[in-house]
């Protein structure tokens, strides 16, 4: 998994309540067992026509989408049905972050294990930050995971991560990693007993 430190970056918006996992990513997809080109189908159904050529007018389509990392979501993002491959398809487009008011359980606790940092905004921040990317599209968000901030243009607020997986994220680490980073002392804890 790729480490998380900070990330500044423009923004991708999608103001969309109530995208769920077939959304992000279509269920024909998820025969896949390998992360490689999710990336391509991420929001499939939305970004492709029915003969597979790409819909100009979808965000993602739009030459400024490409090399964004923060995806601005509406409410209740990643809620339906439990699948990996959603946060797969997020971060292989190149998304590190989401920010919305409120994700599904499983998807959040998904992308957490796959390197997709999602940020949870009140309702006025979100409000706030649609109304500055609507007015400047190539606006940057910044990120600091150590500090837990996120600075826009005329603030900054801090997000909730639970230590567990700021120190995952930050060390660029899923639960195996995290539990084989203390191999070392697993070891001498076997050879004493």
């Amino acid at each position: 998994m790729a480490q998380f430190t900070s990330l500044t970056s423009r923004v991708v918006v999608l103001p969309v309540n109530d995208v769920d996992t077939d959304q992000i990513i279509p269920a024909r997809f998820l025969k896949a067992t390998d992360k490689i080109g999710m990336g391509d189908h991420l929001f499939a159904d939305w970004r492709y026509t029915d003969d597979g050529s790409p819909k100009p007018d979808f965000m993602l389509n739009q030459p400024e989408a490409v090399g964004r990392q923060i995806l601005l979501a509406g409410d209740n993002f990643g809620c339906g049905s439990s699948r990996e491959h959603a946060p797969w398809a997020l971060t292989g487009f190149g998304f590190r972050a989401v920010i919305s008011t409120s994700f599904a359980d499983i998807f959040r606790s998904n992308a957490l294990k796959n390197g997709l940092l999602p940020i949870i905004v009140d309702e006025s921040i979100h409000q706030r930050l649609f109304t500055l990317v609507g007015a400047n599209p190539g606006m940057e968000l910044s990120l600091d995971l150590a500090t837990q901030t996120l600075s826009f243009p005329g603030g900054s607020v801090t997000f909730f991560i639970d230590p567990f997986n700021k120190t995952c994220l930050l060390n660029g680490v899923d639960e195996l990693g995290y539990i084989l980073s203390f191999e070392k002392n697993i070891a001498a804890f076997e050879a004493r007993r």
